[in-house]
């Protein structure tokens, strides 16, 4: 999926000129997030149908990649420039893979399976900043880096890069605690917790293709931007002060802002470096942008929700106490 979603990014820059990329970004942005944001609904829909079951949510994915494969060898026609003796950072990669699975474990668990101040903080933490600076020692001396510094250290992509990691962390966040919030608090089925994520689904589908056109129209891309980090902004304000009673009006706009955000932000973070970058690094870059997107991502997936399971288990203590009553697992250890 990784080495997908870059190279899809990097035939785009291929085949389509720097003024055109804005509207086929746009139509990329929509296929993306509809089908990261229409999972939940598909896959609640499969659970629900017991001639199905969950198994299904994997196996659904056989049959697309198969379509796909044959579809992208009967159609795609791309220039073939051979390369001699190109290296792969092997190395880089996994001091990158490495450190950063170590720094998520750490934020999982601390502060409810060890302490903040603990020898096993202590280790991880540690562990991940030293493998994070072999990252970077390696990166600077490998011939063909996995994140080039060079590209790194620019104004703009250091900006691209960010922005890419905030949109991952609330792309991704959003669509798995929804549908959790939607079961779990307000008692629905799958299939109506993904019906119920449809306002998020319509902002990024419209706004991707909307913003896409206008990229190519105008030639400016900043605005839009701009105007999508303050749309996210917003509807993720409002998300965060929902309890079970909120109308599902509310809910609703707030994630029509946050589809809108998203769909003005995510794939023009990688326009924007693919327009700033030498043409040789455009492969570089969007891998970049694409793999920060990612981390983002899974760190929305593991900080959020162990930041959430903290905070429902104070919550229940709490409640239980005031009450009168005893947590039966603390009861129990």
């Amino acid at each position: 999926m990784g080495g997908l979603q870059s190279l899809a990014q990097i035939a785009i820059a291929a085949m389509i000129t720097p003024r055109e990329r804005g509207r086929y970004s746009g139509y990329l942005s929509s296929v993306t997030a509809l089908s990261t944001i229409g999972g939940p609904l598909l896959g609640g829909v499969i659970v629900d149908t017991s001639w199905l079951g969950w198994r299904w949510c994997f196996f659904i994915g056989v049959p697309i990649a198969a379509a796909a494969l044959v579809l992208l060898q009967k159609t795609l026609r791309l220039p073939v420039l051979r390369r001699a003796e190109v290296k792969i950072d092997y190395l880089g990669a996994t001091l990158i893979t490495a450190g950063v699975s170590l720094l998520l474990i750490w934020i999982s668990f601390v502060g409810d399976a060890f302490a903040w101040l603990s020898w096993p903080s202590f280790a991880m933490a540690g562990g991940a900043v030293l493998l994070l600076a072999l990252a970077i020692w390696a990166e600077a001396r490998a011939a063909e880096p996995i994140v080039p510094l060079g590209i790194v250290r620019q104004h703009t992509t250091a900006l691209a890069i960010l922005g890419s990691l905030a949109v991952g962390t609330a792309m991704y966040g959003a669509a798995v605690f929804l549908s959790q919030y939607f079961q779990v608090s307000r008692g629905y089925t799958p299939t109506e917790a993904g019906l119920l994520t449809i306002p998020m689904m319509v902002g990024i589908l419209i706004a991707s293709i909307v913003a896409g056109c206008l990229i190519t129209r105008t030639g400016r891309i900043k605005p839009f931007i701009v105007a999508g980090a303050v749309s996210l902004t917003v509807g993720f304000a409002v998300l965060g002060f929902i309890d079970h009673r909120t109308p599902l009006v509310i809910l609703s706009v707030a994630m029509l802002c946050v589809g809108v955000g998203v769909g003005t932000t995510m794939q023009n973070f990688v326009l924007v470096v693919q327009n700033v970058v030498p043409l040789k690094d455009v492969g570089a870059a969007s891998s970049t942008v694409a793999f920060f997107r990612s981390l983002g991502g899974t760190i929305g997936v593991s900080v959020l929700g162990a930041v959430l399971t903290r905070q429902v288990s104070e919550r229940i203590n709490h409640d239980l106490a005031s009450a009168g009553l005893a947590n039966p697992a603390r009861r129990a250890a």
